[in-house]
Parts: C-alpha cells; sequence; structure tokens
C-alpha cells in the first residue's frame, strides 16, 4: 500500500469539478504533502473523505480542511493561530503552506493537546507550537496573526481573537449555531461567505469535550455562547434609539 499514492488521489479528488474544495496550487501542495496516516489509526481511512471521532472532538474531513484553509488564504512566512487545533491535522497543512515555526494552536482540552504535539512531530511538523487553553482568548502573547483558523463554531466571532489579528487580518470561522456558515472577517468585518458547515461549538474554560456539560440541548448551548460573548464585551441592544 503505497500512502503517497493514496494521497494524491485524495487531493486529485478534492480537486475535481464534482467537489472543488481545493483549487489553489499551495493548498493541493500542502495537502499533498502532510501524512494525513500520522493524525489517524487506519492508515488507508485516513486518505478517504471522511471525518473520525477521537476524544469527544472531530477530525475534519479533508473536504473541510481543504475548504477551510482555502477560505484562510494563508501565504508563505504568514503567522497563523488555530483555534480548537483537535489533532493538528490543519495545523500541520498550514504549516505545510507558512512555515511550521508561524503556526501557533490552542484547544480547551490538555488531553487533545498532548495528542496534537505527539502527531505533528511524528509528521514531522514538531516546531508547530500546541497550548492548551480557552481558544475564545486566543494566544495573546504570539500575537498579531496574519491569520487566525477557527475550527469551532460561535454566534460571533470572539472580541479578543479579533483585536490579536494584525492590520489587513483574516479570520475565518463557521458562524452560527444550529445554522452554520462559513464566513471571513478583517478589520472587524465580514467579508466573505463560503457556505454551510457543520461544527461543534466553541468550548470555553470547564467545558472540555466528555465533561457533564456536554449534555446540555442544542437551545442550551446557543444561550450559553450568547452570554459568555455578551460577557466579554458588553450588552449590545440594537433596539434603542439613542437620539
Amino acid at each position: 500500500m503505497d500512502l503517497a499514492v493514496l494521497r494524491d488521489d485524495m487531493v486529485a479528488s478534492l480537486e475535481h469539478e464534482s467537489k472543488q474544495c481545493v483549487s489553489s496550487e499551495a493548498v493541493s501542495i500542502a495537502m499533498r504533502t502532510v501524512p494525513r496516516h500520522c493524525f489517524i489509526d487506519d492508515a488507508r481511512g485516513a486518505y478517504t473523505d471522511q471525518a473520525f471521532d477521537h476524544r469527544g472532538t472531530t477530525i475534519l474531513a479533508p473536504s473541510t480542511v481543504g475548504r477551510l484553509v482555502e477560505a484562510l488564504c494563508p501565504a508563505e512566512g504568514e503567522s497563523v493561530l488555530v483555534v480548537g487545533a483537535g489533532i493538528g491535522y490543519t495545523a500541520a497543512v498550514l504549516a505545510a503552506i507558512v512555515g511550521p515555526e508561524n503556526v501557533q494552536a490552542v484547544d480547551i482540552s490538555r488531553q487533545l493537546v498532548y495528542d496534537a504535539r505527539r502527531c505533528l512531530a511524528e509528521a514531522g511538523y514538531e516546531t508547530v507550537y500546541v497550548d492548551q487553553g480557552d481558544g475564545a482568548r486566543g494566544l495573546p502573547a504570539y500575537a498579531p496573526y496574519d491569520k487566525i483558523l477557527v475550527e469551532a463554531a460561535a454566534v460571533r466571532p470572539p472580541r479578543a481573537l479579533l483585536d490579536q489579528l494584525a492590520p489587513d487580518g483574516r479570520l475565518v470561522m463557521p458562524l452560527g449555531v444550529g445554522k452554520q456558515t462559513l464566513v471571513a472577517f478583517e478589520d472587524g468585518d465580514m467579508v466573505d461567505r463560503y457556505g454551510s458547515v457543520l461544527f461543534r461549538p466553541l468550548l470555553v474554560d470547564g467545558e472540555q469535550a466528555g465533561t457533564i456539560e456536554r449534555n446540555r440541548t442544542a437551545r442550551e448551548d446557543f444561550e450559553h455562547m450568547v452570554r459568555e460573548s455578551e460577557s466579554r464585551h458588553g450588552w449590545e441592544h440594537e433596539w434603542i434609539d439613542w437620539d
């Protein structure tokens, strides 16, 4: 079984007009370079276009990773933050484009951080920095970032992440709860939409995957994210006529 051939076939399918998840040369080369089998227990299954569950999180399907990275538009040498690092595959694809030393990643699960570090090292990207923490707060010590990718859904982009963008920086994330859309922000404004997606909610401290809080209903998830967002930058009553 030649894994390099399987990897090439996988990317070719993502470039095909039937999917069109990968369109740029940079993303194509990166996904043909990163050994996805280092992040998936099933080596052959690693090169099928499917997602996997791991410790209560989702290892994204290659087509989803392609869409995310294409939307982010990373370039060589840019500084990138990945929020919701998971097992680390998306961070590795970004590292293949911008350089491993330019990629920082954060995840709320300490065990996932350990797993991501191990998988990234096995894949040859050990200099990607992965830390544990509340992703909504980012990693301010390494800011500003040219690009920020959020691999979890929220009702609005966390203010701390927008503040950590460099001038002309770009943030890509799934926006919404039940109905989600992949969007891009620049200078605090939404500038692009990339269609429907389905991601898990962005967790905050105390909500690590597998804890009792994950038994909340979808409605409770939505209400919790609204409260969390409002608590960080104040109530916004758009209906008040201030004049």
